[in-house]
C-alpha cells in the first residue's frame, strides 16, 4: 500500500508550529544566558525534530534549513562556536525562514523561498567561519555537503524493520487528543442554548407556583360553598398540583447543579493559557529594542492564567501596539537614561492575575511617561479643543486623547510607531469588542502602566436584571462595582448635576431612564433611591433605578448589522418569557450621562463674578476634585486641578494661584505637608489655603490651622454653597469688584 504523505501534513504543521515557538522561546533565552546548555540542548531537539519530520514527508526545502540550523546549534552546544549578536540574527533568520516554508505548506502552496545562501551562512557559522555575505564560491561548495547529508541518513532505521514482540505491539493509549475548533465552538453555543432553557425552566416553576397559590385560593373558596364529590376532587386536584411543583422544583435544583457543572467544564475546554499570547511578545520585544537600540529587559507574569481563546485571539494586537508604544516612546535611550540617573537597560513587564472574577493585565514600563504637554499640543495642533479647556481637562481626560484616531505624540514617523494608528485599535478592540476597562497610570520621568480588565469570557455572562420605566434591562456584573439604597435628601445638586456622598468621595448620579431617554414617570416624592455604582476604569457613576430583578448568567447575542450603530445598547438576551432584554453598553451609557451634564443650566450663564482668579485643586479622588471644579468654574473662577501634594508643587513652580483648595489623605505629600510647603515658598506665603477633607477631629482641624490653612471644610458638611462662601470670603468676588 502506499504511503499517503497528505494524511499525515496537518499534523506535522501543527507540531512544527509549537517547535517554531520553542525556537524563537529559546533563543531569546539563549541571547540573556548564552551558557545554558539546557536550554541549547532544548533548541536543538526542536531544529532536529523538524529535520526528521520533514525529511520522512519529503519537505526537502525544510529540511535543508533545520538541518543546518541543526549543525549551528550543535556547534554551539559542543562549544566549538561562541555566541555573538550576528549568529543570533543568523539564527533567527533560519527560524523565520522555517516558519515562512510551513505557513505554506498549511495553506497548500508551493515553497518558491530560495535559501541556498542562508544554508550556506548556516553552515559557514557551524564551520566557525561566520559571514553575513556568503561567497558565490562557497555557495556552490557547499552544495555538495548538502546533498551528502541528505544522503547520509535513511527514512527509516534498520531497527524499526524487526518485528515487535507481544508486549511492544500493544498500542499506546494518548492522554490527549486535537479537536477541531469549529466542534469546540459548536459545543459552547450548545451549551449556552442549555443554560438559556434553564433560565426559561426557572420561569415556567415561577407560572406554576402562582398558579397553585390561585389554585389555593380557589379551592379555599369552594370549601365555603361546595361539599361533596366535587370538593373530595378539588382538593384531590390542588393537591397533585402541589406535589407536581415539590418535584419540579427538586428537578430543577439537581438540573441546575448539572447545569452549572457542564457549563464551567465546557468553557474550561476553549480555555487556553495567557502564554499563547504573552510568549510570543519576547521576539517581538527583542526585534524592536534591537531595531531602536535600545537595551530592554521583558518581564512576564501570570502567563499561565486561562483565558476564553476567543478572546486571546483578539488579545493580541491591543498588547503588540501596546508594546511597540512602550519601547518606542516609553523607553528612553541608554545615554539618555544614564543621565537621568536610571539602569541603561529599560525594564518591561507584562503581567496577568485574577482579580475579582474578571482578568486584570498590566503592561509597566520604566520609560519616559506621557507627557501632558506633548498631549495638549497635538489636540491643539489638530484643533480638538482650545487651549482654555485644555489646561482645565482632567489627568484622565487628558490622557484619554492618545486612543483618539490618528492621535500620536511621536515627533517623527517610524515604521514601529508613531503613524498615529493603533491605540484608536487598543481601544476599541478592549471596550467594544471584549467588554473590557482600560485605564491608564503615568508619571513623567518614571514611567507608565496601562491596566486592562477582561471578564473571563464572552460566551455566558454574569448579567444584572434591572427594571425602568416599566421596561427590563440588563447590565453586565463586572461593571456594577455596589448597589446602595440612598435618601433622596442624599443627592445634592452640583452645578445642576447631581451627586452622592459615598463615604469619603462624591459620586456623579444620573437617572437611568432619562439617559436612555425612555420617559420619566418616577415618583419624584420617594424617600429612597435605588443606585447601581458602576466603574469603567477608574471613573464611577451612580445610575437610579426602579428594581433589581434578578442575577443570572446569560447568553449574549450580537445585534444585527442594522443595530450597529446603537452605542448605549451592547447586545441582547432572551429572558424566561422568550422576552427580548437588551444589554446595556455601560461605558457608552457613562459618556451619554456625562455628556449630558455637561451642559450648564440657564440659571448659571450669567456674567462670572471670578473670572481673573485662579485657584488649584488638589485632591486625589478624581470625582471628589472634577465636582469642586465643576462648582467652582459655574462662578466663573479658573481652576486647575491636581493628584497629590507633588503635582501641586509642581504646578505652583510653574503658575501663581490664588487660592489652593487641598485634601488631606493623598500618596507621595499629603495636604499638611502641601500647605507647610507653600508657606515656606515667599510667592505663596500669603495665598488662602482651604484644606477638605473627612477628618473630623480637633487635633486635626489644629494641626491644619498650625500649618497655615485658612479654612478647614469636613467632607461631611460639605456642599455647593458652603465651598463658595468660604472662597468668597478669602479672595472676594473677584477683582472687578
Amino acid at each position: 500500500m502506499a504511503f499517503d504523505v497528505a494524511k499525515f501534513i496537518a499534523r506535522f504543521v501543527e507540531e512544527a508550529r509549537d517547535h517554531i515557538e520553542a525556537l524563537n522561546q529559546g533563543l531569546v533565552r539563549l541571547e540573556k544566558t548564552p551558557g545554558d546548555e539546557e536550554n541549547i540542548n532544548a533548541i536543538f531537539r526542536a531544529a532536529h525534530t523538524i529535520k526528521g519530520s520533514s525529511r520522512m514527508l519529503k519537505l526537502t526545502a525544510i529540511t535543508d534549513v533545520a538541518h543546518k540550523l541543526e549543525d549551528a546549534l550543535g556547534a554551539l552546544r559542543e562549544k566549538r562556536i561562541a555566541h555573538t549578536r550576528e549568529l543570533a540574527g543568523l539564527l533567527f533568520r533560519a527560524v523565520d525562514a522555517l516558519a515562512g516554508m510551513i505557513q505554506n505548506v498549511s495553506a497548500g502552496e508551493q515553497i518558491t523561498m530560495d535559501n541556498v545562501s542562508l544554508c550556506e551562512a548556516l553552515a559557514l557559522a557551524a564551520g566557525g567561519t561566520f559571514s553575513s555575505e556568503p561567497s558565490a564560491a562557497g555557495s556552490k561548495a557547499q552544495e555538495g555537503n548538502e546533498a551528502a547529508v541528505c544522503e547520509a541518513e535513511p527514512l527509516v532505521q534498520a531497527e524499526s524493520l524487526k518485528p515487535a514482540t507481544a508486549q511492544q505491539a500493544k498500542p499506546a493509549v494518548s492522554e490527549s487528543i486535537r479537536v477541531k475548533s469549529e466542534k469546540l465552538d459548536d459545543l459552547i453555543r450548545l451549551m449556552g442554548e442549555v443554560v438559556s432553557h434553564q433560565n426559561k425552566l426557572k420561569q415556567r416553576i415561577m407560572d406554576l407556583s402562582s398558579l397553585e397559590r390561585e389554585a389555593k385560593r380557589t379551592l379555599d373558596i369552594c370549601s365555603r360553598v361546595c361539599d361533596g364529590p366535587s370538593l373530595v376532587n378539588a382538593r384531590s386536584l390542588h393537591l397533585g398540583l402541589k406535589q407536581l411543583l415539590s418535584v419540579m422544583r427538586q428537578d430543577k435544583s439537581l438540573q441546575d447543579i448539572l447545569t452549572s457543572e457542564f457549563q464551567e467544564k465546557a468553557l474550561m475546554l476553549r480555555m487556553i493559557p495567557l502564554s499563547a499570547v504573552f510568549d510570543p511578545l519576547h521576539r517581538l520585544v527583542r526585534d524592536i529594542s534591537n531595531a531602536l537600540g535600545k537595551d530592554v529587559d521583558f518581564e512576564v507574569e501570570g502567563s499561565g492564567i486561562e483565558l476564553d481563546k476567543k478572546m486571546i485571539e483578539k488579545l493580541s494586537d491591543p498588547l503588540v501596539h501596546m508594546l511597540r508604544n512602550s519601547i518606542d516612546h516609553g523607553i528612553e535611550e541608554p545615554q539618555v537614561r544614564q543621565k537621568a540617573g536610571k539602569a541603561p537597560r529599560g525594564k518591561v513587564r507584562l503581567s496577568a492575575a485574577y482579580d475579582a472574577g474578571n482578568i486584570l493585565i498590566e503592561l509597566f514600563d520604566d520609560g519616559s511617561g506621557i507627557s501632558a504637554e506633548k498631549i495638549k499640543e497635538k489636540a491643539l495642533v489638530r484643533k480638538l479643543f482650545d487651549a482654555a479647556a485644555l489646561d482645565s481637562m482632567p489627568q484622565e481626560a487628558l490622557l484619554d486623547l492618545i486612543f483618539l484616531p490618528g492621535f500620536s505624540t511621536s515627533g517623527i514617523i517610524t515604521d514601529i510607531s508613531g503613524r498615529g494608528v493603533g491605540m484608536d485599535v487598543v481601544k476599541r478592540n478592549i471596550v467594544e469588542d471584549l467588554k473590557g476597562t482600560i485605564q491608564i497610570n503615568t508619571r513623567e520621568g518614571v514611567g507608565s502602566r496601562f491596566s486592562i480588565r477582561l471578564p473571563m469570557s464572552l460566551a455566558i455572562m454574569r448579567i444584572l436584571l434591572v427594571s425602568c420605566q416599566g421596561m427590563r434591562f440588563g447590565i453586565a456584573t463586572h461593571y456594577v462595582v455596589e448597589i446602595i439604597k440612598a435618601k433622596a435628601a442624599e443627592i445634592i445638586d452640583v452645578v445642576g448635576r447631581k451627586a452622592l456622598r459615598l463615604r469619603e468621595e462624591l459620586i456623579p448620579v444620573a437617572e437611568l431612564d432619562s439617559v436612555l431617554n425612555i420617559g420619566r414617570e418616577r415618583d419624584t416624592k420617594a424617600e429612597r433611591l435605588l443606585i447601581l455604582i458602576a466603574q469603567v476604569g477608574s471613573e464611577k457613576m451612580g445610575f437610579i433605578a426602579d428594581a433589581i430583578l434578578d442575577e443570572e448568567d446569560m447568553v449574549i447575542k450580537p445585534l444585527p448589522d442594522h443595530l450597529q450603530r446603537v452605542r448605549l445598547v451592547a447586545g441582547v438576551t432572551i429572558s424566561g418569557r422568550n422576552e427580548i432584554i437588551n444589554i446595556l453598553n455601560i461605558p457608552a451609557v457613562m459618556e451619554a450621562a456625562r455628556n449630558a451634564g455637561a451642559v450648564r443650566p440657564a440659571s448659571l450663564t450669567e456674567e462670572p463674578v471670578g473670572q481673573e482668579v485662579n485657584i488649584l485643586v488638589v485632591d486625589d479622588s478624581i470625582n471628589t476634585r472634577e465636582i469642586e471644579k465643576s462648582i467652582l468654574e459655574a462662578y466663573g473662577y479658573r481652576v486647575t486641578i491636581a493628584g497629590d501634594g507633588m503635582e501641586a508643587i509642581e504646578l505652583a513652580g510653574r503658575s501663581k494661584y490664588d487660592l489652593v483648595i487641598t485634601d488631606v489623605e493623598m500618596p507621595r505629600l499629603d495636604g499638611f505637608s502641601l500647605t507647610e510647603r507653600l508657606r515656606s515658598d515667599n510667592s505663596y506665603k500669603d495665598v488662602p489655603v482651604i484644606i477638605v477633607t473627612s477628618r473630623e477631629k480637633e487635633e486635626d482641624k489644629r494641626r491644619g490651622i498650625r500649618v497655615g490653612a485658612n479654612a478647614y471644610i469636613v467632607k461631611g458638611s460639605f456642599d455647593q454653597s458652603n465651598l463658595v462662601d468660604t472662597v468668597q470670603n478669602l479672595i472676594g468676588k473677584g477683582k472687578d469688584i
